[in-house]
């Protein structure tokens, strides 16, 4: 693990028990994150190409912002990002393929923790990112994930996640990988890893740690072809549990 003392949040815990309220509704339009190539362990199947002049603008709705507490303090996070606004404003829409949806929207999830501490894995999909009290699952400490079946094999363009976007955090060990495979045993493709030194043993990733934002981390998928999408972590500078409040694959149907 590695949680450090000095990395903790000086404005308290998150909530260790579900106060029931809606989930809100989207308000802007922007992401964050610089996606990075993809590194493949045994892909099951080549990534689509599409011609550039077959691209279409997407535009996400996202939700407010609503950090409170004190920011992370990211001394000793040795593979941090630098913040840039300008990436931010450059990704305000989406270059995807005509056909392409959120095709993760009310599939089914599954966890290497089935019963959360907070919440339900259904809101993983619900197609609302809104980081309210009652709209997020909190899953137990250590290394965990979260898995999405989309129910067919597609054409994977975009994954845009959130983990927690009400208090300023850093989620460690993020690793974003698919695969026609629902043990993730054969034909995983790993589309983003952050565990710099492979503290959770899935392989030393290249991609940078960041600061959740209520634009959430925007992932490249190549057209990568999967019907599974795993997303795991391993606590956060603010306290041990693994969260997540939404994620989101874009994607057209594998050809």
């Amino acid at each position: 693990m590695k949680l450090k003392s000095n990395t903790l949040l000086l404005g308290g815990l998150l909530a260790t028990s579900l106060v029931m309220s809606s989930c809100g509704k989207s308000g802007d339009s922007a992401t964050n994150g610089t996606p990075s190539a993809p590194s493949s362990s045994s892909p099951a199947a080549a990534p689509a190409s599409v011609p550039a002049g077959d691209l279409v603008d997407l535009t996400p709705e996202y939700p407010k912002p609503m950090f409170i507490g004190t920011p992370v303090p990211t001394g000793d996070i040795p593979n941090l990002e630098k913040p840039d606004p300008e990436a931010v404003k450059a990704r305000l829409t989406l270059k995807v393929p005509k056909g392409t949806e959120n095709v993760a929207k009310g599939k089914k999830v599954t966890s290497s923790d089935p019963l959360p501490i907070i919440g339900t894995l259904d809101l993983v999909t619900d197609g609302d990112a809104d980081g309210s009290d009652g709209c997020y699952v909190e899953l137990a400490p250590g290394a965990q994930w979260v898995q999405i079946d989309l129910e067919k094999e597609y054409d994977i363009w975009k994954i845009l996640a959130w983990h927690f976007h009400k208090q300023t955090s850093i989620y460690f060990d993020v690793n974003v990988q698919v695969s026609n495979d629902p043990e993730f045993k054969t034909g995983v493709t790993t589309l983003y890893n952050n565990d710099h030194d492979d503290s959770s043993k899935l392989g030393k990733g290249e991609d940078k740690a960041y600061v959740e934002t209520n634009h959430g981390r925007l992932i490249d998928g190549k057209g990568t072809k999967a019907r599974y999408v795993r997303l795991s972590s391993n606590g956060n500078t603010a306290n041990e549990m693994n969260h997540y409040i939404e994620v989101q694959v874009y994607g057209t149907p594998a050809k």
